[in-house]
């Protein structure tokens, strides 16, 4: 019976649930893109695909585009959820409790119901789907991704920090931009990952608000994942995305890293 309390209370028996969660849902999937990626439709290894893609004018065209459209939205997000973050963090505010179940609510509905119901008022108001309102649903469904990382950093920060920059001659403006903006940037950068990275691998947002017209990276992995012809080439783009998404991230890491260094 101790033997039993003493595994039931161990840390690692606890954490093989969470491993073999690792192992089915991520290791798995991730092993199983690297293999069709690498094989031909016989299963023989083959660097083909790769060489499609680096040739294939569509992928890199529908890449670079779903680039510049992510840039676009989290631009927009961070132009509108930085200064609704700020706001909600002083301390003169006194509902940030209710502007924070503002922008969770439309969070708690399945995302491809609020893009439905973005198609609905686009077509109640007699506006034109297309880029335009691709951006405006990216926004609409990202924009809480920007706020709540700036906003979580913003609340955290010592306010004694801006009154001794006051104290030391500088006006609000310049206490603003000499200090409250470098250290909210753990926050912007955190915001900035959370809506660049699923923007680019979006597809059914694109699909819905622009009627198919406008194909996004996503979109393009998805018409060859679900070919079975064309499934090895699929994985070479998702492969590729994964590359470029986890290179982005490790960077983003190691300078996130030097800059919390240089404040110390």
């Amino acid at each position: 019976m101790s033997k039993i309390l003493q595994i039931a209370s161990s840390r690692r028996t606890w954490a093989w649930p969470y491993v073999l969660f690792m192992l089915l849902f991520v290791v798995l999937p991730l092993i199983l893109v690297a293999f069709y990626a690498f094989t031909d439709i016989d299963g023989h290894f083959t660097l083909r695909n790769f060489a499609k893609f680096f040739t294939h004018s569509e992928a890199i065209q529908t890449f670079l585009y779903s680039l510049m459209i992510a840039v676009f939205n989290t631009v927009i997000c961070l132009l509108i959820g930085y200064p609704a973050a700020y706001v909600m963090a002083q301390e003169e505010f006194k509902t940030p409790k209710v502007m924070a179940m503002l922008f969770i609510l439309p969070m708690w509905i399945n995302f491809l119901l609020r893009t439905v119901a973005t198609v609905e008022l686009f077509n109640m108001f007699g506006l034109p789907l297309g880029e335009g309102a691709l951006l405006f649903g990216l926004c609409y469904d990202y924009l809480p991704f920007m706020i709540y990382p700036i906003y979580n950093t913003l609340q955290k920060m010592d306010n004694s920090l801006v009154e001794a920059a006051q104290d030391l001659g500088a006006n609000r403006w310049q206490s603003f931009w000499k200090v409250i903006v470098p250290l909210s940037m753990p926050g912007v950068y955190s915001g900035i990952v959370m809506v660049f990275m699923p923007t680019v691998s979006t597809f059914a947002i694109a699909e819905l608000l622009t009627h198919n017209n406008i194909k996004l990276f996503g979109s393009l992995i998805q018409d060859y994942i679900t070919t079975t012809d064309l499934l090895n080439y699929g994985a070479v783009l998702s492969l590729v995305l994964l590359i470029i998404i986890g290179l982005t991230s490790f960077f983003g890491d190691n300078n996130s890293e030097g800059e919390k260094g240089g404040m110390i």
